[in-house]
């Protein structure tokens, strides 16, 4: 429990977790692009769309996907956590 009475660390803590959101849902774009990147050249280059049929690039784009949720659901869950050690008086209405 904290004893300062400043909602800035409220505020503090809510920036943070946007900050995290807004990283997950980057690499989950980023991961989204990779993923797709080989559809695209399939599309530009067909005379060539044996050369960029690439399981890893699928898979690679997969990870970054999962890591976007994983880093969403721990931000979520340390923003949480520091809300509660938050008194009514630091929490603004």
């Amino acid at each position: 429990m904290s004893d300062l009475k400043d909602p800035r660390v409220f505020f503090a803590a809510e920036r943070t977790l946007l900050a995290w959101t807004r990283t997950s849902l980057a690499l989950m774009a980023f991961g989204f692009v990779v993923e797709r990147a080989s559809v695209f050249l399939q599309m530009v280059f067909p005379e060539r769309a044996a050369e960029f049929q690439n399981p890893v690039a699928f898979w690679i784009g997969v990870a970054f996907i999962l890591l976007g949720g994983y880093a969403a659901v721990v931000a979520t869950a340390q923003f949480i956590r520091v809300r509660r050690t938050l008194s009514p008086d630091e929490i603004p209405p």
